[in-house]
């Protein structure tokens, strides 16, 4: 099998096992605990800390473990819905946020919240302007936006938005699940107050995620016990993952500072040139300047985007038609709506996320099979696109 789905989750790095192992048999013991065995496994969890707000540019003490990304996400939003109130405040977001972000944002809504949604451009990148006309500064609220989208790898102008937001005294946080371990990521030079991680999404288990908490804001817990992770999020600390997340933080930032994602980098526009230059009706979707490195986002004309999902698994290739937590969508992406495409190029969209593990052999397999996909579904279906399964982060 050919795995092209790092976007919906990533292969765990073999060091990654290995760190967790461990923690897993021997050290089964509660951080909390008192005793010294406890204070070792206490240990691991601190030193796991470290790395990963090293991979961000972080203090230690910003940094609190979750049970993942969506949870980090709902964490932020709720506390910043109620440090702000309902009286006369105002969220801001973007049109191509995770359900993980809208979803919250769609139930404070339902309770009174003023909830907008900032537009993208053809490629995929915030409106600034239309931003800085949403952010009210003689409104209490707060804003959303995320760092690189999770269908297509188009990196937002977190940077201009953030200072919007700073400048009209609002709350500001990113959902950089999909950019962190991927891109550089520096809440140094990016002052943004929260920054949610998810540690599958670069070569971490499942289960595990963390959020950024600037030093010296207000945060509401959503959870509540026995005070754990400074008291922002209670229960006991899931040992094992969290080593495997420091772990990864750690492999990832040592990848970062060498430049090691620039063979991703090259593969994916290897990818890009043979999809282009061998299949007809091809069109890549997105920036091509502001991405993330492993993303090939592609629409493929006279072509259902389900039926060539079918014929690739046949093929043993596993890829996807946009994010995982939509399987079973039957409307078309709300990223590429947002981006202007029409109902049909967005049902003929392929989503191909590569990582670390991706090899030139199977960059070069799977263009063959992507190829005889098209022919073969060209042939059979003739014009017009129908509804799409949508599958795959």
């Amino acid at each position: 099998m050919i795995y092209l789905d790092s976007n919906a989750t990533t292969q765990v790095h073999p060091e990654v096992v290995e760190a967790m192992l461990p923690f897993l048999t021997t050290h089964c013991h509660n951080p909390s605990s008192g005793y010294r065995a406890g204070k070792f496994v206490k240990k691991a969890v601190e030193a796991a800390r470290e790395e990963v707000a090293a991979l961000i540019g972080a203090k230690a003490e910003e940094i609190a473990f979750t049970g993942c990304g969506t949870e980090s996400n709902n964490m932020v939003l709720k506390s910043l819905a109620r440090v702000v109130g309902r009286k006369n405040s105002r969220v801001v977001t973007s049109a191509i946020e995770h359900s993980a972000v809208l979803r919250p944002c769609e139930a404070m809504e339902a309770v009174g919240f003023e909830v907008l949604r900032c537009g993208v451009d053809e490629e995929g990148r915030l409106r600034v302007d239309e931003f800085a006309e949403l952010v009210d500064a003689s409104r209490p609220g707060f804003a959303s936006v995320m760092w690189a989208n999770n269908e297509t790898g188009v990196t937002q102008p977190i940077a201009e938005a953030c200072a919007i937001a700073k400048e009209a005294g609002w709350g500001f946080h990113t959902d950089a699940i999909q950019a962190v371990g991927k891109i550089p990521v520096d809440v140094r030079e990016v002052p943004v107050d929260f920054l949610s991680i998810s540690g599958h999404k670069f070569h971490a288990p499942k289960g595990v995620g963390a959020l950024f908490l600037r030093e010296g804001l207000r945060f509401e817990p959503m959870l509540r016990g026995g005070g754990q992770e400074g008291g922002r999020r209670s229960g006991t600390e899931n040992v094992a993952s969290i080593v495997g997340l420091g772990k990864a933080a750690a492999l990832m930032r040592e990848g970062l500072e060498r430049d090691g994602h620039a063979e991703v980098r090259r593969l994916r526009d290897h990818f890009e040139e043979r999809l282009v230059g061998e299949i007809e009706g091809v069109r890549l979707n997105g920036s091509r300047e502001h991405r993330a490195g492993n993303i090939v986002h592609a629409s493929f004309e006279r072509c259902e985007a389900a039926g060539l999902l079918i014929l690739l698994d046949e093929a043993g290739v596993q890829c996807s038609a946009g994010s995982a937590c939509m399987t079973g969508k039957q409307q078309p992406s709300h990223v590429q709506k947002a981006m202007g495409y029409s109902d049909e190029r967005a049902r003929s969209s392929l989503r191909i996320s590569l990582s670390i593990f991706t090899s030139a052999e199977e960059v070069d397999a799977a263009v063959e099979a992507v190829r005889k996909a098209v022919a073969k579904l060209r042939s059979v279906q003739g014009g017009g696109v129908g509804p799409v399964v949508v599958y795959g982060g």
